[in-house]
């Protein structure tokens, strides 16, 4: 279901987050579309994090990759990166309004990024929103082959360790299958909301420095845990 927000009405970060309570986010027509529209999927994804699956070569790419995950330290690199074009896709839903409200929920301490760096240069990354034992993955973006694989995996690790029940994707696309995300109704994926919106997380849990076995480890933890 979606539907236009009246444009006159202003979207706080406090309106935005109860949104995420009640299953709902905002997206716009495209860049330059000043309106936001209110999104809720008939079907949502959601990547279990007790069964994150990791490719082989993935697995070796953490291991010896010069690649570096930083944790929210560029937001603006980030939200630039996931608005910007790139083969297969010109436009982007991310408006001015999203660029502020993600700002300012990033502020509150309630948006976080995991960033994947070369060097000095951004090269790919996520960003999304944590509420209670919840985080919602708004969109990620990769520069280098790989760059927000990595990502995700070290997303997935951190809310394992936190102590966070659900990742929701929103939706599901190859990319994000091949890593375990499945597909559920609307009324599953509340009832799962619901569950995770009474749990007490800590998305800082897993030191800033977590090297990549450690990452795999607390995955693989996680899977084998009754």
């Amino acid at each position: 279901m979606a539907s236009r927000d009246d444009i006159v009405i202003e979207i706080t970060p406090q309106v935005l987050l109860k949104a995420y309570t009640c299953g709902i986010f905002p997206m716009a027509e495209s860049a330059d579309d000043p309106a936001l529209y209110w999104i809720e999927p008939q079907h949502r994804g959601i990547l279990p994090l007790d069964a994150v699956h990791i490719p082989r070569r993935l697995a070796r790419t953490l291991r010896t990759s010069p690649l570096a995950v930083k944790i929210d330290t560029d937001i603006e690199g980030v939200i630039e990166g996931c608005a910007a074009s790139r083969p297969g896709r010109r436009s982007t839903w991310i408006n001015e309004r999203i660029r502020g409200l993600y700002r300012d929920l990033f502020r509150l301490g309630h948006c976080h990024t995991v960033e994947v760096w070369d060097g000095n240069r951004l090269v790919g990354g996520l960003y999304g929103v944590a509420l209670n034992g919840a985080f919602f993955g708004e969109s990620m973006f990769s520069y280098e082959r790989d760059a927000s694989k990595i990502a995700l995996v070290y997303l997935a690790a951190r809310l394992a360790h936190g102590g966070f029940r659900l990742l929701d994707t929103q939706f599901v696309t190859d990319h994000l299958r091949q890593f375990g995300t499945v597909e559920l109704n609307r009324e599953e994926f509340h009832r799962l909301l619901e569950k995770a919106l009474d749990v007490e997380a800590d998305f800082h849990a897993l030191p800033l420095d977590a090297s990549p076995d450690q990452v795999l480890a607390v995955l693989e933890a996680n899977a084998a845990a009754p």
